[in-house]
């Protein structure tokens, strides 16, 4: 399958499509509109989901295998904000605080796109280890860390206040619901191994396609509501919001083939790399760094990078793997 094939299936995929009926819906002005309550809902489905499926997975296949390329995933995680931090400081010309939200949020993680990723290696049959929501369940936490330390130490601010706003940070970065969701709900499956999957596969297998593709309508609604604000942006950040996830993707299918992952494995953590969050970073920096623009680091990852990655990027990330393992 050729990269333009690859892309072509990836857009048809009913993830995709649904996304994509949501900006329609957005850009239309349709009076279409999910309860707070029912997105909340998908969310907390989906990352439980993942997580316990995760967690039966590294059951299954041992710490012994999990331990290396995890570890190389959270390193990842708190580099990439220190290296797209100075780019967009010096190269964006972008204030202190806003060069850390967006840092943050490029070296987070969100799980719609490893979904989403995961599918399509199914969908073309590309094997990939099961294990790999644990490199998930740990990425998130240390970009927002390392965000919010460039953000304060950025702009110098002392006492008190300073001390608090990082211990929420950390208690949001650390406790916050996605997080807390993905890494309890991975324990859970962990200890509970394949015989606790039998109970509940029904639950959390045979219902996750239609409930993502619901999360999916609403995500395309969200994106499309901010489409105009790309306008605000200009056009470096709409380059950053490209160029930088396919470094950074490149990056993770180099380090997965490092610690002994296989081809789709490699894939995942590229993707995951490449992906930037917009659940647990925005309300970590609304929180810690209030000064940050909000326009600009959430257009950034979801109005930019999260569209590319999940109808252009995930194809590419499996490209630059199979050209990295020939």
């Amino acid at each position: 399958m050729s990269v333009f094939e690859a892309i072509q299936a990836n857009l048809l995929s009913p993830a995709v499509l649904f996304f994509a009926l949501g900006l329609i819906a957005a850009l239309t002005k349709s009076d279409l509109k999910f309860p707070e309550s029912l997105y909340v809902g998908l969310t907390i489905y989906l990352l439980v989901a993942i997580g316990f499926k995760g967690g039966v997975a590294i059951a299954e296949a041992g710490i012994a295998k999990v331990w290396l390329p995890a570890l190389a995933a959270m390193a990842l995680g708190a580099l990439i904000p220190l290296w797209t931090y100075p780019l967009l400081r010096f190269g964006g010309k972008l204030s202190a605080v806003d060069a850390a939200a967006i840092a943050a949020h490029s070296g987070s993680v969100i799980a719609v796109t490893f979904i989403a990723a995961t599918n399509y290696l199914k969908a073309i049959h590309q094997p990939f280890e099961s294990y790999a929501t644990a490199f998930l369940a740990v990425m998130e936490s240390p970009a927002i860390l390392i965000g919010v330390v460039l953000g304060k130490l950025a702009t110098r601010t002392r006492g008190g206040a300073d001390m608090t706003s990082l211990k929420a940070a950390a208690h949001e970065a650390l406790l916050g619901r996605s997080i807390f969701l993905l890494v309890g709900s991975l324990l859970v499956g962990w200890l509970c191994g394949k015989p606790g999957m039998a109970k509940v596969e029904a639950f959390f297998v045979t219902p996750f396609q239609g409930v993502l593709a619901l999360f999916l309508l609403e995500m395309g609604m969200v994106a499309g509501r901010r489409l105009e604000d790309l306008k605000k942006v200009g056009p470096f950040l709409l380059g950053f919001g490209i160029v930088v996830p396919l470094v950074n993707g490149a990056l993770g299918v180099w380090l997965g083939k490092l610690t002994g992952l296989e081809l789709g494995g490699a894939t995942l953590l590229g993707v995951l790399s490449a992906s930037a969050s917009y659940i647990a970073a925005p309300a970590a920096i609304r929180m810690s760094l209030p000064d940050a623009n909000p326009t600009l680091y959430l257009t950034s990852s979801l109005a930019i990078t999260f569209p590319f990655n999940i109808t252009l990027g995930i194809p590419i990330y499996l490209e630059i793997a199979r050209t990295l393992y020939s």
